[in-house]
């Protein structure tokens, strides 16, 4: 597996740059990549969820918490520069294999550094039975994107007042909150977050993929399908705004046009 390089990485990238670049490469290439970013205070939810129901909009935007959608499915997780990002992009038609696959040797990293890390359900690992790591996955045709989240040392405070799943959701889990959940590995007995990144590109890789100038230009431009308003908000927001009700004609006239 080739860990991808990045020709000049700055603080500034959000992450609709990160999962543009999981796309470009799957769509632009058939060898298996690795990649890890961190990135502002920010909220990234899945494919098909409502986003009025799963972030707190009016607490993000006062705090400047970027929100977005990506395009594989899952939950609504928080980022900040304590969250790690971990994106794998790999070739295959045994779908859930893949994605067990890579859930399986994350938590198997973690329990060389020391952590009682075991995978749950279909996406989580947890250590000493909190979440430090939610997964997912989408593939374009046979090449396959798997992205986790690493939570190191998170600020927990922001990320419960950020994200809102709903209660019945986290009913089913048989837990009362977001904070009663999920726990940063600094909290455990481990092998510490410092050399993370390191080490993971270590367990994982055999090479490296460098980018250069033209593959960051293609990037940039698939990343503004991401940035696209329409797509965040998603279908049912995108339905709600096309229901437009006026006065068509001058005389008192409905026009209801809803786009489905």
């Amino acid at each position: 597996m080739l860990n991808v390089v990045f020709p000049a990485l700055c603080e500034s990238l959000s992450p609709a740059f990160y999962l543009a670049a999981e796309e470009y490469l799957a769509r632009n290439s058939g060898e298996d990549f690795f990649m890890l970013w961190r990135v502002g205070p920010s909220v990234i939810f899945g494919r098909n969820q409502d986003m009025e129901a799963e972030v707190n909009l009016p607490f993000c935007r006062r705090e400047g918490i970027g929100v977005f959608r990506r395009k594989s499915g899952g939950g609504c997780v928080y980022a900040d520069k304590g969250n790690l990002m971990i994106s794998s992009v790999t070739s295959g038609n045994d779908k859930p294999f893949l994605f067990s696959r890579f859930i399986s040797a994350l938590a198997l990293f973690l329990r060389s550094r020391g952590y009682d890390a075991w995978p749950s359900g279909r996406n989580d690992i947890l250590v000493s039975g909190r979440k430090v790591s939610g997964s997912a996955f989408y593939s374009t045709g046979d090449r396959n994107i798997m992205h986790a989240t690493l939570l190191c040392d998170t600020d927990i405070g922001i990320m419960v007042r950020a994200i809102t799943p709903p209660a019945e959701k986290l009913r089913t889990k048989g837990i009362a909150s977001v904070r009663q959940r999920v726990a940063n590995l600094s909290g455990f007995p481990g092998s510490g977050t410092g050399g993370m990144e390191q080490a993971l590109t270590d367990f994982f890789c055999d090479g490296m993929k460098i980018l250069t100038e033209a593959d960051m230009a293609r990037i940039e431009a698939l990343e503004q399908e991401y940035m696209d308003e329409k797509f965040i908000a998603g279908r049912r927001r995108a339905r709600m705004e096309d229901k437009i009700l006026h006065d068509g004609t001058g005389n008192g006239n409905i026009e209801e046009n809803m786009s489905v």
